[in-house]
């Protein structure tokens, strides 16, 4: 672990260089050193920045998009498993938190991963995360054209998709600033909707809201109770709304590039309870009582928007529209700087390309095209072969946020011991009970896993991603014992050349 003093410890963690050059920035093999050595990262994010990201980033687009199928399956308990996967995730949250804050990396969690249990598992999170990022870009790619040629029919998607591809690469390849500024607008457009969504729903609930009567509970208890599809379709929303909470780490690796990294994750990971909360079991349990969780409009047109037309809210469908596409874009931005930073991490601890190591302006540029680039070629894939290449692409990652999930729950638990051991003044956020709710996190992980494996559409997902991790783990493992014969060779030929003289 690397013991430099606190006061200078953030920025030589954040441009992943040791004091020295003597190890690698997760502190288990040799540093690149000379012309290969890592330039810094900028730290171009400000306090606003990092703040309205941690407060947006939870709105993300499979809030708006994939709920309904939660709903479908669940009926009114999909405010219970909206809760339950939240309570997962906020553990989680805190357990990065911690350890982000203890020492802020751009590689965050690949970076703990890499320390706490050997690169080969800093290596499979790190790239497992960076597929799953690129993927996710084309997904949001797609689905923000879909909204696009449906305002203008006589455009192609694809002319959408190259213009959005080329508008968010650009930004991120200007300055982090640019990343952030994006970030800051998309988060308050984001919270004053599902705000303003909130205080209707509210108001209708009360009976308040002109044109409506208190519903009471009736929604939540008729057309087969709570539990209309027993727990089975429990089970099946639960699932959903696990991967709807997905992004939030990207906070932790933008900390990273602020000015003060310690405060602004602190800041982030506290908040993180009451916006999960608020803007996920919050909107769900408005839904869900507002209107029939049945109702023929929550499948065809969104749950969002269900609601809306119910309320007698002109142009209901194509205000949700514009909420869902700054969705999109904002998760299309955040995913191309989040994919970028964690592949340059990697690259810097010798874990990747050598030339994605190169920094210029504060900025990993070519990780910035390159990432852009295979999101650009994984929209292709969609187009070219739909039901093949591209659905193998979405299988590969379909699960791989609970893979990195479980790493970070195993990478807690043993870099705490190390603070709490060595420097105890950097425990600035703490796990809640520990070391029991990260046994509980690390439990529902699991738990979620078999549940996958019990659902017939989500098996093929956890298949495909549990052949990727395999592959990377293999080949995380032959590159660190490489790496250590290496070493190895080379303390011995220092040795050596010692004695002879």
């Amino acid at each position: 672990m690397n013991r430099t003093p606190s006061s200078t410890t953030p920025e030589r963690e954040r441009t992943g260089r040791v004091p020295g050059a003597e190890r690698s920035p997760d502190g288990t093999g040799p540093a690149p050193a000379g012309p290969d050595a890592a330039p810094p990262l900028s730290n171009g994010l400000k306090q606003r920045h990092l703040s309205m990201i941690a407060l947006g980033g939870v709105i993300g687009a499979g809030l708006f998009v994939g709920s309904k199928e939660g709903i479908a399956a669940a009926g009114p308990s999909i405010v219970l498993a909206y809760a339950v996967s939240g309570c997962l995730v906020m553990l989680v949250m805190r357990m990065l938190g911690e350890m982000a804050a203890a020492s802020p990396a751009s590689g965050s969690f690949s970076v703990h991963a890499g320390r706490s249990i050997g690169p080969w598992a800093g290596f499979t999170t790190g790239w497992m995360f960076t597929a799953q990022l690129c993927v996710a870009v084309a997904a949001e790619a797609i689905g923000a054209a879909g909204i696009m040629t449906g305002w203008f029919p006589d455009t192609q998607p694809w002319m959408w998709v190259l213009l959005f591809m080329v508008v968010f690469c650009g930004a991120n390849l200007a300055a982090v600033s640019n990343f952030g500024e994006f970030e800051f607008w998309f988060a308050a457009l984001k919270i004053t909707a599902i705000g303003i969504f909130l205080v209707l729903g509210l108001l209708a609930i009360f009976g308040v809201l002109p044109g409506t009567s208190a519903p009471g509970a009736a929604h939540l208890t008729g057309d087969g109770g709570f539990l209309p599809n027993g727990s089975d379709g429990l089970v099946i929303g639960l699932l959903a709304s696990v991967f709807a909470y997905g992004g939030l780490e990207t906070v932790t690796i933008a900390a990273a590039e602020s000015k003060d990294p310690v405060r602004g994750v602190a800041r982030a990971v506290r908040t993180a309870m009451w916006r999960i909360a608020l803007f996920y079991v919050g909107s769900m349990a408005v839904i869900v009582t507002v209107i029939p969780w049945n109702n023929a409009d929550i499948a065809k047109n969104g749950p969002y928007v269900a609601v809306l037309d119910y309320l007698h809210i002109p142009a209901a469908g194509q205000i949700m529209n514009v909420v869902i596409l700054i969705a999109l874009l904002s998760a299309m931005n955040a995913n191309i700087y989040g994919s970028s930073r964690m592949a340059h991490s990697l690259s810097a601890r010798g874990q990747g390309p050598r030339f994605l190591r190169t920094v210029s302006g504060g900025v990993p540029r070519r990780a910035v095209v390159l990432c852009s680039a295979f999101g650009f070629l994984a929209v292709l894939f969609s187009y070219w072969w739909p039901e093949t290449v591209f659905q193998w692409l979405l299988n590969m990652v379909g699960a791989a946020i609970l893979v990195v999930w479980g790493f970070i729950a195993v990478a807690q638990l043993r870099m705490r011991r190390r603070l709490e051991r060595e420097t105890p003044e950097k425990l600035v956020v703490r796990m809640w009970l520990f070391p029991a709710l990260t046994w509980v996190a690390l439990a529902g992980v699991v738990a979620v896993l078999v549940l996958m494996l019990r659902d017939e559409n989500q098996r093929m997902q956890l298949y495909f991603t549990g052949g990727f991790g395999v592959v990377l783990v293999v080949i995380g493992l032959i590159r660190q014992r490489m790496a250590g014969q290496k070493t190895a060779e080379q303390d011995l030929s220092a040795v050596t050349s010692q004695n002879s003289r």
